[in-house]
């Protein structure tokens, strides 16, 4: 016959085991949970962004430089991509691909990255003879 010292035992055992691990708190919904900017998740993010609007949003000749954006501004023109309310090649599918709150920590990011001017090289002719 098993004692109840091994049940105590087991019991204890497995309350602790159970409180070490980080679980999730009930009724906490999403929308309370905010996320430090910028973390891992949103520079991910930006760094897709970086492609066609540079790195930290500072783009070159013909795309819109992100770095130092106002944030609401941001938000308004991605939340225009997401709807379809604003037409664009590529940007409503990645706007589509976010969500609302992503495109504020987005907007914190890079409302925060500082603005640097683009450099464009100096235009070059080429000679007819290649002597």
């Amino acid at each position: 016959m098993i004692s109840k010292t091994f049940f105590s035992r087991k019991l204890l055992l497995s309350v602790i085991l159970i409180s070490s691990f980080d679980l999730p708190i009930v009724g906490k919904a999403n929308e309370d949970i905010s996320f430090s900017a910028p973390n891992l998740h949103t520079q991910t993010l930006a760094a897709s962004c970086a492609a066609c609007h540079g790195s930290n949003g500072n783009a070159l000749v013909g795309n819109a430089v992100l770095a130092g954006m106002d944030k609401s501004y941001f938000i308004s023109q991605m939340l225009a991509f997401k709807n379809g309310d604003k037409s664009a090649t590529v940007m409503h599918r990645h706007a589509k691909g976010l969500q609302v709150e992503e495109i504020n920590e987005l907007a914190a990011y890079f409302a925060a990255q500082k603005k640097v001017p683009a450099i464009s090289p100096a235009m070059q002719r080429l000679k007819a003879n290649h002597d």
